[in-house]
């Protein structure tokens, strides 16, 4: 699924394409920030660069890359693994905060289909990527859902929400919803024990024995409860390798730059996608954090205590 950008990069044949396009290569510490109250369908996180206390983007300021050279990917952590309640950077909200997922201005959950509970994995987003909604796949025949690119992190440690992690790239895989392409990219915390010894695809049926398995039957089933059809997979269900997963990643990458640069519209007939950001010079969206949001709106991010509202009772799927 390799593309050529000779019209960007002409004549440069040794340096890979991909390393050309990110702004930056540091790891930075990050903190969150929350607007109302959780439960309350306007409840919203915020997330902030630590070492200067500004409100930033998780969508468009946090970088691609935590390392470049080793495609260490940053990962936004919108769902915690085990929880329910579905959260999702807003691309819809100036400076996309983290927000309730809503249908008719209702809280959404997964179902607990047994034997599972929740999200089987810590489950987020990759920063600075973009599907492309009116970009036709050559491999899955399929549009862009128009999102960040998706991520199980499928580490030992239950991640906190809003918490950004230094993933390695193992694979992907796709389903098609709504005639749309959904890329899920697997990754592990660079920290985690078994990082060492996962570097692909093929690493994960040795170490980690039915996890290809189930993650596939998760998303098979998931969305039965609700009334709806068994997701059909891209690939007959085939979990693409490490290579392939970096293409996905670069693609996305090439759409965002694309977007936050003015090259393509920030609103069509297809899309509608808020670009403001608070750090990136080149982008002709930069902004100030308090034309957002007032400082004095927000409070230090915390667990609420109350997590006993997500439904428990489990769904038994033929």
């Amino acid at each position: 699924m390799s593309i050529t950008i000779p019209q960007l990069i002409p004549k440069v044949k040794s340096l890979n394409p991909l390393k050309l396009y990110f702004t930056r290569n540091l790891s930075t510490s990050y903190s969150a920030a929350t607007k109302n109250k959780k439960f309350n369908i306007d409840y919203q996180i915020f997330l902030k660069e630590k070492s200067k206390a500004k409100i930033i983007s998780p969508f468009h300021d946090i970088p691609l890359f935590s390392n470049e050279k080793d495609n260490i990917c940053n990962m936004v952590v919108e769902i915690p693994r085990w929880t329910s309640t579905k959260f999702e950077i807003n691309k819809n909200m100036k400076l996309n905060p983290i927000s309730y997922d809503l249908k008719k201005n209702n809280l959404r959950y997964v179902p607990n289909c047994f034997p599972y509970h929740g999200y089987l994995w810590n489950y987020g987003a990759i920063p600075q990527t973009w599907e492309n909604p009116t970009l036709l796949n050559k491999d899955t025949k399929t549009y862009g859902d128009n999102d960040p690119l998706d991520i199980i992190e499928i580490g030992q440690t239950i991640a906190k929400q809003a918490e950004v992690k230094q993933v390695k790239i193992l694979g992907v895989m796709a389903y098609i919803d709504e005639g749309e392409t959904d890329w899920k990219l697997i990754g592990i915390d660079i920290h985690d024990p078994l990082a060492s010894k996962l570097n692909d695809v093929e690493d994960l049926k040795k170490h980690c024995p039915g996890f290809i398995e189930n993650t596939r039957r998760w998303f098979e089933i998931y969305k039965i409860p609700d009334g709806k059809a068994r997701n059909v997979f891209a690939f007959n269900g085939e979990f693409k390798d490490r290579a392939y997963a970096l293409e996905v990643i670069r693609d996305a990458h090439l759409e965002w730059k694309k977007l936050i640069t003015g090259k393509i519209p920030k609103k069509t007939d297809k899309y509608d996608i808020q670009v403001e950001n608070t750090t990136l010079d080149y982008s002709p969206y930069k902004i100030s954090p308090e034309q957002v949001v007032n400082s004095s709106e927000l409070k230090e991010f915390s667990e609420p205590e109350d997590k006993n509202k997500e439904p428990e009772a489990w769904s038994y799927i033929e």
